[in-house]
C-alpha cells in the first residue's frame, strides 16, 4: 500500500446513521461522514432542513438515505427501523436541553428531557442491536455532555441528569454488546456553537462572556464534535468501546 494511500480515518465502505441530522452537530456529522466516504442515513423531524443537509453531502455510491422519524414516537421508530439498511455506525445525536434551576425541575420537566435524551436513543439503540441491523464490528456514538458528568452548572440539573444516564447506559451497552464485536462510546462536548443555544433563553453577550472561562478562548464548533465522532467511527478507534470522549476546549479541567 502506498504511504499516501494510508487513512485508517476514512469511513470508505461503511454505512453510517446520523439523528437530529436536520441541524447542529447531527448536520455537520453527516456531511463530515460523506466527505469521509461513508454511505449515510439521515433522520430528523423536519423534512426541509433534512434536505438542506442532503445538499451539503458528498456524493457516494449508493446515494444517501433519508427518512423523516421523531424518534419519541414509537410508531415512526419502528418504520425507521424497518427502512434502515444494515448498518456499520450510528450516531444518536437527536437532543434537546434546558436550562432551570432544580427547584422548577419538576417530574414533568425530568420526563419531557428524559423522553429525548435518554429514552429515544437508549431504545433505538437497543432495537438496532437486537434486529442485528448493527453489523459486526459496528461503532455506535451516543451524544452525551460534560453537563452531568463532568461539570456541574447552576441550571443545568435536568439536562446533565439525561446525558450522565445516557453516558452510564454506554458503558453498559459497551460490556454487552461487545460479544458481536459492537462498539458503543460516547462524545461529552463543552459549550457549542449551535442554534441550540441561541433561542433567548441566554443573551449573545452573557454567551460571549461565558465563552472565555475556556481555556483555549472559545465555543466549540460542530466540525470540532464531528471529528471526534469520525474517529470513533473509524477503524483508527478499533480497540475502543466504553469511552466517554470529552472534547471541551478545556473547560473540565
Amino acid at each position: 500500500m502506498e504511504t499516501n494511500s494510508y487513512n485508517p480515518f476514512s469511513l470508505a465502505g461503511k454505512t453510517i446513521l446520523v439523528t437530529g441530522a436536520s441541524s447542529g452537530i447531527g448536520r455537520t456529522t453527516a456531511i463530515n461522514c460523506s466527505r469521509m466516504g461513508a454511505r449515510v442515513v439521515v433522520t430528523a423531524r423536519d423534512q426541509s432542513r433534512l434536505q438542506e443537509t442532503i445538499d451539503e453531502m458528498a456524493p457516494v455510491e449508493g446515494g444517501h438515505c433519508q427518512c423523516l422519524a421523531d424518534l419519541t414516537c414509537q410508531e415512526d421508530v419502528k418504520r425507521l427501523l424497518g427502512e434502515l439498511p444494515p448498518l456499520d455506525g450510528a450516531v444518536l445525536c437527536a437532543g434537546n436541553s434546558v436550562t432551570l434551576p432544580l427547584q422548577f425541575g419538576t417530574r414533568e420537566k425530568y420526563d419531557s428531557m428524559f423522553e429525548v435524551n435518554f429514552f429515544s436513543p437508549v431504545e433505538l439503540m437497543r432495537l438496532m442491536y437486537k434486529k442485528k441491523i448493527l453489523n459486526k464490528g459496528a461503532s455506535v456514538v451516543l451524544m452525551a455532555s460534560i453537563g452531568g458528568t463532568h461539570s456541574y452548572m447552576p441550571g443545568n440539573g435536568v439536562y446533565g441528569a439525561s446525558k450522565a444516564a445516557l453516558n452510564s447506559v454506554m458503558k453498559y451497552a459497551a460490556r454487552e454488546y461487545a460479544a458481536r464485536k459492537v462498539r458503543v462510546n460516547s462524545v461529552c462536548p463543552g459549550m457549542v456553537d449551535t442554534p441550540l443555544i441561541h433561542r433567548g433563553v441566554i443573551t449573545d453577550e452573557q454567551l460571549a462572556e461565558d465563552a472565555k472561562k475556556y481555556p483555549l478562548g472559545r465555543y466549540g464548533r460542530p466540525e470540532d464534535i464531528a471529528n471526534g465522532v469520525i474517529y470513533l467511527l473509524s477503524d483508527a478507534s478499533s480497540w475502543l468501546t466504553g469511552h466517554d470522549l470529552v472534547i471541551d476546549g478545556g473547560f473540565s479541567i
